[in-house]
């Protein structure tokens, strides 16, 4: 896993194959962040110089104090129209229920790209978690022990204007049309806690793996049935209109969590396989007494 935990939990399949951004310090200990020849934003110095700005802020940044603002520009702020334009209507084709309704508390702006301050602010209210800032990617140990806090940690750069419906690595974008959203529902947002207490008790690396995917087919790229239909709530998938057009297309198997430990997956094409809950409550029927276990000697059964 090459993202927050274990393999690469928080790419999502408009994500693409490409190598992801490195962050390193310059000699007078600012941020520079590293891109791949490949990523759309490598040529453009005034972008690279934002996401080097930005990166600057999470270093920075101290846990508990308001985060503060990126410098956005016009073209980013299109780029969030853009993505919402073409994400809204197939939400409404393909979303669940609790995702709607926590679209609708969350009251996102699609007019311009909220500030993570903003989002987090809201999000805390409705269900106690909160967002911070990400210079990039976190290791698996940070990134889960925040969630069993009830933190987030967010990127706050945003996908190259070129490409806005395509992204090399994690972004803005992810986190907030998919996790913040999906956070602002107090179910889905206990589940977030759940795994990230979990990881704290896993004892290997294997434990742990295991763990990710489980969070990979379920808070990354979860759907379950409502009204006969399959409806998503992974933020994988949320995030992405190109997913969630393709998520008919992929095999529909049971919700089967020792099926989940089990299987590998390619983060660089649209899901192929995604387990279907019968329910909301099916998920949490199903995961909290084994995401429980995790860490015990049992560890092994489900």
């Amino acid at each position: 896993m090459t993202s927050r935990v274990s393999v690469t939990i928080d790419q999502m399949s408009d994500v693409g194959s490409t190598a992801n951004s490195l962050i390193s310090l310059d000699r007078d200990q600012r941020a520079v962040v590293e891109l791949d020849p490949e990523h759309p934003g490598f040529r453009d110095m005034e972008y690279r110089e934002r996401r080097n700005q930005i990166a600057q802020i999470a270093m920075e940044y101290i846990p508990g104090e308001a985060v503060p603002d990126a410098p956005y520009v016009d073209a980013e702020h299109n780029v969030w129209k853009t993505v919402w334009e073409a994400i809204d209507p197939v939400h409404e084709k393909h979303a669940c229920q609790a995702y709607l309704d926590a679209k609708a508390a969350l009251d996102l702006p699609k007019d311009h790209l909220p500030q993570l301050n903003e989002v987090s602010a809201k999000l805390q209210k409705l269900s106690g978690f909160r967002l911070e800032p990400a210079a990039g990617l976190v290791e698996p140990g940070v990134f889960l022990a925040a969630l069993a806090e009830g933190t987030f940690m967010s990127t706050q750069y945003i996908r190259h204007p070129s490409a806005p419906l395509y992204t090399p690595e994690p972004d803005v974008v992810h986190e907030i049309i998919g996790h913040a959203v999906t956070l602002a529902n107090p179910d889905f947002a206990e589940l977030n806690r759940l795994v990230g207490q979990a990881a704290l008790r896993c004892k290997t690396s294997e434990e742990l793996d295991r763990l990710g995917r489980i969070y990979w087919y379920t808070i990354e790229f979860g759907v379950l049935r409502e009204k006969g239909e399959v409806k998503a709530y992974g933020a994988g998938l949320l995030s992405s209109a190109g997913e969630l057009e393709q998520m008919p297309e992929a095999e529909i198997r049971p919700f089967n969590l020792e099926e989940m430990e089990a299987l590998d997956f390619d983060v660089t094409v649209y899901q192929p396989v995604l387990f279907c809950a019968d329910s909301q409550e099916d998920i949490f029927r199903h995961i909290r007494p084994r995401i429980l276990r995790f860490g015990e000697s049992s560890s092994h059964s489900v």
